[in-house]
């Protein structure tokens, strides 16, 4: 009998026991950094039997790959299967602010009222009714009037930052990047193979004469940016620096990617200008998103960009994923249209006002003199500690006490900083904040 060739699929790998069953401490991720030069001849090899009949395919994969480790963040889910594990390591929305019961009424009312082109293919540039929506809904609340600029919808701000790279970015072009910044679009700015320059910031965000200086010597093609309580920080760029940076990408000509994800979620202040309604040139790209106020599974986002940009991202999204889900878009105009969002928004902000205070206020109790910001909104809390608490080493003892969180280091474009650490407080109870903070206190104490 001829023996089949059994194929064996490349990066496979046997099982590993979990740590704590095999009595080994729990592994930490691997900054990107620390990997970033490794061999590419590792990916390399070539198609053919082994002995006894059994081939084995290495595949050779792309250059983009390497020193990609994938996020840390999805790395730290791993432990949360652990029974009694506190998690501040994600940024998801408390599961009180999920409106399941109410998505799913809408689902059905939209579905018997327009379901056979919701049904259907749709087109790239939008479910009509709800561009038609979301136009409105951003003149309103943005305060911008879209003139000489479009709107898209994608699939979650990320599909649109990795639509704006797409379009808009090449091999060795620099982009500037607030230090630290959201790791998740590091990544993506890493697999587009930009060089990422980390600009300096403080209490009040990036820091313009910094940004200024960065210009200069790099000549960068793209600022990324979250202006409202930033993702690690929490801190908010007040409104003379957002004209600032807008004014400064104008001179140096690059453009600047507005990530505004938790804008809505703001607990005390006002409202802030967005760095958009100070964009006289098209060189300001806003993204916005749904994830946080309605529900991050739903994956509806939105791009806002000169014309002629946002036809290219829309060209890149047909090779993408074609167009974003029409039920979920759909049903993000239903809240629009019925004006259920901002009821919505109000009634989840309490909430989450009250974790944010009892977060802010256990942190102070942790050793190490935490130095931190206390959020006007958003979901996080970033501390730094004393040079001598290594919070990325000191996360395998968080874990054996079932608490984790996310080291600092790696919101940092060039790692170190490991004296830092963020946390969420949106997916917690009060009670949940105190216990953990407490078990993040004894693996610091030694």
């Amino acid at each position: 009998m001829k023996r089949q060739p059994v194929i064996q699929s490349f990066g496979a790998r046997r099982p590993q026991p979990h740590p704590q069953q095999s009595g080994g401490t729990a592994p930490t991720p691997a900054h990107p950094s620390t990997t970033r030069k490794a061999n590419h001849q590792k990916n390399q090899s070539c198609f053919g039997f082994r002995k006894g009949g059994i081939f084995t395919a290495n595949i050779q994969t792309a250059k983009r790959f390497d020193g990609i480790t994938g996020s840390a963040i999805r790395e730290i889910f791993k432990y949360l299967t652990t029974p009694g594990i506190i998690s501040f390591a994600g940024g998801n929305p408390s599961p009180d602010a999920l409106p399941d019961t109410l998505c799913a009424d809408i689902a059905r009312d939209v579905l018997l009222q327009d379901g056979k082109r919701i049904l259907q293919y749709g087109a790239t540039e939008g479910y009509p009714p709800f561009v038609e929506s979301l136009t409105a809904y951003v003149k309103k609340h943005l305060g911008l009037t879209l003139e000489g600029d479009g709107i898209l919808p994608t699939t979650g701000s990320t599909s649109g930052m990795d639509l704006l790279c797409k379009a808009l970015v090449d091999p060795g072009d620099t982009v500037l990047v607030e230090s630290p910044t959201f790791l998740g679009n590091m990544q993506t700015l890493r697999l587009y193979q930009t060089h990422l320059v980390g600009v300096p910031s403080d209490g009040e965000g990036i820091i313009p004469e910094a940004l200024e200086e960065l210009a200069k010597e790099h000549h960068p093609k793209m600022l990324y940016v979250i202006p409202n309580f930033q993702n690690p920080t929490g801190r908010t760029l007040n409104a003379e620096r957002r004209r600032r940076v807008v004014e400064i990408a104008g001179k140096y000509g690059f453009i600047i990617a507005e990530d505004d994800p938790y804008r809505d979620l703001r607990y005390t202040g006002e409202h802030l200008p967005t760095l958009k309604s100070f964009d006289t040139q098209g060189l300001v790209v806003y993204m916005g998103s749904f994830s946080k106020v309605i529900s991050p599974g739903l994956r509806v986002g939105y791009l806002i960009a000169e014309k002629g940009l946002l036809r290219k991202c829309t060209i890149g999204k047909q090779g993408t994923d074609l167009h974003t889900p029409s039920l979920n878009q759909a049903i993000v105009d239903a809240f629009i249209r019925r004006d259920l969002l901002d009821q919505h928004i109000e009634s989840i902000l309490p909430l989450y006002a009250e974790e944010c205070r009892r977060m802010s206020e256990d942190m102070a109790t942790l050793p190490g003199n935490p130095q931190y910001t206390v959020p006007e909104g958003g979901l996080f809390l970033f501390a730094e500690m004393a040079p001598e608490y290594n919070m990325t080493e000191l996360f395998q003892k968080a874990v054996e006490k079932k608490v984790v969180y996310v080291p600092g280091t790696y919101f940092y474009p060039d790692g170190g900083h490991h004296n830092t650490l963020r946390l969420n407080f949106s997916n917690s109870t009060l009670e949940q904040i105190d216990d953990g903070l407490a078990r993040i206190g004894s693996a610091m104490r030694k």
